[in-house]
């Protein structure tokens, strides 16, 4: 039985012609169809913020897949389809001067199947304390919001049509940004860099790790502090020339220890 908290990696793994079920319901996940966006998307996308991207109610998206997949769920309530209506941005927003508002669009990427995470991460990266990102979509970038918010980032969401919608993303007031730091620090023992990546969303634990590698000299080690070992990350190591060792801490700490392979 399918449940609307299921993600969408979890329904697919059921049965991957669901996808034709999603893709009817919402024209924007047939970036699904695309193995490398499915690969990024599907496991952080669950089926109540599936039915939000497509302007349902979940209790109807939840069971179109269930019907799909043989189930017989309680039937819900008739919907009827939202009518798009332009959403007002709240004036201390509009009174930000132009210098602290930084656009990232990837309505492009998402038309053509492109998975654009790693970009607007890049972008929430690089913000300036005071400043505010903006994201343009091509629909509500629902799994975004718990993502920023433990970044201690609010956000609004701006309707500007069906398929064109954009989120502010700022610090309200009064609010504290993470305590833990995932910026690679150096160990006492100058031969050795530690990276916590506990507190991030995939891809951005690989991505910190490589853009660390990148410019990691010979002869040092990073230590990668993650919740669990990071299969998607150890054949790409091989790939590019290092190698590591595993250490499984506890429940939820693993270490993993990575340097160049020797010449």
């Amino acid at each position: 039985m399918i449940r609307a908290t299921d993600r969408l990696s979890t329904v697919l793994a059921q049965d991957e012609r669901l996808i034709e079920v999603l893709a009817a319901a919402a024209p924007p996940l047939e970036g699904l169809r695309s193995p490398s966006l499915r690969k990024n998307m599907a496991p952080r996308v669950t089926v109540a913020q599936a039915a939000q991207i497509a302007g349902l109610d979940a209790t109807v998206l939840v069971e179109r897949l269930n019907r799909a997949l043989g189930e017989q769920p309680p039937a819900p309530t008739a919907q009827t389809q939202p009518t798009f209506t332009p959403t007002l941005v709240p004036a201390e927003l509009l009174a930000v001067p132009p210098g602290r508002l930084v656009d990232l669009d990837v309505r492009e990427d998402l038309r053509s199947g492109v998975e654009p995470f790693a970009r607007i991460m890049s972008a929430a990266r690089t913000l300036p304390p005071e400043s505010i990102l903006r994201i343009r979509a091509i629909f509500e970038p629902a799994p975004l919001y718990g993502v920023f918010a433990k970044k201690g980032l609010a956000h609004f969401t701006e309707q500007l049509a069906a398929d064109d919608w954009r989120v502010w993303f700022f610090r309200a007031e009064g609010e504290r940004a993470p305590e833990r730091v995932s910026a690679p620090s150096e160990h006492p023992d100058d031969d050795v860099i530690v990276l916590d990546v506990r507190g991030l969303e995939p891809p951005e634990p690989m991505i910190r790790t490589f853009e660390v590698l990148a410019t990691m000299p010979r002869g040092k080690t990073l230590v990668q502090l993650n919740v669990r070992v990071p299969q998607f990350l150890l054949p790409k190591l091989d790939e590019q020339g290092f190698v590591y060792e595993i250490r499984e801490q506890s429940a939820d700490l693993v270490r993993l220890f990575i340097h160049h392979k020797p010449d």
